[in-house]
């Protein structure tokens, strides 16, 4: 079997949750994709068929992995997660932290299919993107995300590119609202809270379209 190691101690100190290292197996981590119903909504290879559930194919399993912990932590107070979906809590409750490990290390192996933005707000959202706007204190989203919205693995900053707009749109939303919590030192709630809707919708439908 082939086995990634996912070091998971950065991703455990930004999101509050103590993890050890541990040796990910993706090929166990495909298995339990199915086993755990994951691929119903995301996809056999992270692509997910519907613009509500995110693309998690390629995504850098660090992040995928904290994420795995804060739905399963399934409490906004305490740096976790509440899934809206009936589906995912279920899923992800009694997951371990090793197939947590597997499950981020088989989708992290997996190819990302980019999407396409609209014309109309690809220009819009590009000065967004990568200009953000100085006057009222929003940075440029590729300071973590990467000109190419390829993420930071190491800072445990999440790939964008090709995230469908509806599900990028509906998570800057909820970090507007305070619906979604687990983001380090508020930062993502903090540049959230400042966005114009039109700017969300534009920032989301041209990271849609980003790809290497």
């Amino acid at each position: 079997m082939r086995y990634i190691t996912a070091t998971l101690t950065i991703a455990a100190a930004l999101s509050g949750f103590s993890v050890a290292a541990v040796a990910a197996d993706a090929t166990n981590g495909r298995q339990l994709a199915t086993e755990k119903g994951c691929i119903a909504c995301h996809g056999a290879d992270g692509n997910s068929p519907a613009e509500i559930w995110p693309k998690i194919a390629g995504q850098n399993a660090k992040y995928l992995a904290r994420q795995l912990r804060a739905f399963r932590a399934n409490d906004l107070t305490a740096g976790g997660r509440v899934s809206s979906d009936v589906v995912m809590a279920n899923s992800v409750k009694d997951l371990t932290d090793a197939q947590i490990a597997d499950l981020a290390a088989y989708f992290a192996s997996q190819q990302v299919k980019t999407g396409q933005a609209d014309p109309q707000l690809v220009d819009f959202g590009y000065q967004i993107y990568r200009g953000g706007d100085k006057n009222r204190n929003i940075p440029s989203c590729m300071g973590c995300h990467g000109p190419t919205g390829a993420g930071n693995p190491a800072s445990g900053y999440p790939s964008l590119a090709g995230q469908w707009a509806a599900y990028t749109r509906s998570q800057l939303q909820n970090f507007k609202g305070e619906t979604r919590r687990n983001d380090l030192n508020r930062m993502m709630r903090d540049i959230a809270s400042r966005m114009y809707p039109e700017e969300i919708e534009a920032v989301a439908s041209y990271i849609q379209g980003l790809h290497d």
